[in-house]
């Protein structure tokens, strides 16, 4: 069994920056300090604090003006570190990232594919998510429900075998998607049904790049829903 290995000198400051971005030491779009004084005050050399600005950039946390510096550009939900780890936070966007490809491709399949069977099981799936709604349950089985019968939807077990295999993963952000949407205002949970209805909507309809859109904003839109500030 391989043994885990400690947080690089990159990652360190990763996470010390993401945690004064998320306590508001630096507020949203306001500017960081230079790099030679971020280094410095990290005890870092400016090639560590730039890998780490560069994973900061890529997760939509900073953005770079040229000439001007790094700017904050949003920052996690501060209900967000109740539920997760700092370190998690990157690894759920990661696996949100391959869900926005994946499971958009998916959905273009089930359009294509779908049988009277398959929209059976999509509606007792939404149904029972709105169920959990109305119970303020998280419901994190109903919606993986929902996403694995897009999957059989496809004909192809392909899919199916992936979202299978990553399910920890995929229930892991969920949980954290529906946790925020039950303590933000009831219309949230009706925001993130209606993605959902979109998608069954183009799947029934066999609109299948319709189906692959409508997916693809509802996972970038539940990722997105972890910060607050404009997504990049």
């Amino acid at each position: 069994m391989s043994v885990p290995q400690p947080p690089s000198l990159a990652d360190q400051v990763y996470d010390r920056l993401l945690t004064q971005i998320t306590e508001e030491q630096y507020p949203l779009h306001s500017r960081l300090p230079p790099e030679q004084a971020l280094a410095q005050s990290c005890g870092v050399s400016r090639p560590v604090l730039r890998a780490a600005l560069a994973r900061l950039r890529n997760d939509g946390i900073i953005t770079s003006r040229r000439g001007s510096g790094n700017y904050v550009a949003r920052r996690p939900d501060r209900q967000v570190m109740s539920f997760v780890p700092l370190g998690s936070i990157t690894d759920i966007q990661r696996c949100y990232e391959f869900r926005i490809d994946v499971e958009g491709a998916a959905s273009a399949w089930a359009a294509r594919r779908r049988d009277d069977a398959d929209l059976v099981a999509l509606d007792a799936a939404y149904q029972r998510m709105d169920q959990t709604y109305q119970e303020q349950a998280l419901g994190v089985d109903a919606d993986q429900m929902l996403h694995l019968a897009i999957a059989r939807a496809t004909k192809n077990p392909f899919f199916l075998s992936v979202l299978e295999s990553l399910g920890q993963q995929i229930g892991f952000g969920m949980k954290l998607s529906r946790s925020l949407t039950l303590l933000a205002p009831p219309d949230r949970q009706e925001m993130v049904q209606s993605e959902h209805r979109a998608v069954i909507t183009a799947i029934r309809n066999q609109e299948p790049d319709q189906a692959s859109d409508a997916m693809r904003r509802h996972i970038m839109a539940a990722r997105n829903r972890m910060f607050v500030g404009i997504p990049d």
